[in-house]
């Protein structure tokens, strides 16, 4: 089948089925005398793998590993496992990450009068690359608190 056949059979875009390739994670496809790209049914396979392992957030260093292992019938399943719990941490540090990030802008939002007045805490803070959150006594912030939560829970942040 052509690239196009390939790339709706796998649900990957024409494009990103050159690009895998030219990183290495498709082998070379086979060509036709006039240089149009051949894919078999394995190949849509390993295509269709890769979409998955994608479509999971695994990184293109992970989705070559996991394709190693895939292709290795003699691998320990132990293997497979500790990459995937690698990436299930990461992505609850990233998790966590967005998490606070939420949570500082919508800290922010709630300060926001949202009137016709030009004073806005949420410009204020992007000018000053967060100074205004950052800054918060901690006199009676609890410790476990993000800067956002800390310098509105004693009203005593003038920038808010």
């Amino acid at each position: 089948m052509n690239i196009g056949q390939a790339a709706k059979s796998s649900g990957l875009s024409a494009k990103m089925i050159r690009y895998y390739e030219s990183i290495g994670l498709l082998h070379s496809a086979t060509r036709t005398d006039s240089g149009y790209r051949l894919y078999d049914k394995d190949d849509v396979h390993t295509l269709a793998f890769i979409r998955r392992s994608r479509d999971l957030g695994f990184s293109l260093e992970e989705v070559g590993k996991l394709l190693t292992l895939w292709q290795d019938r003699e691998r320990a399943s132990a293997d497979v496992k500790a990459l995937a719990r690698q990436h299930i941490d990461e992505l609850n540090r990233k998790i966590t990450e967005l998490a606070g990030l939420r949570d500082t802008l919508q800290d922010l939002v709630e300060h926001c009068q949202g009137d016709h007045r030009p004073d806005c805490p949420i410009l204020r803070d992007l000018e000053s690359g967060g100074a205004t959150l950052t800054q918060a006594p901690r006199c009676c912030a609890n410790e476990d608190e993000s800067p956002a939560v800390a310098a509105t829970s004693c009203n005593k942040n003038p920038h808010l």
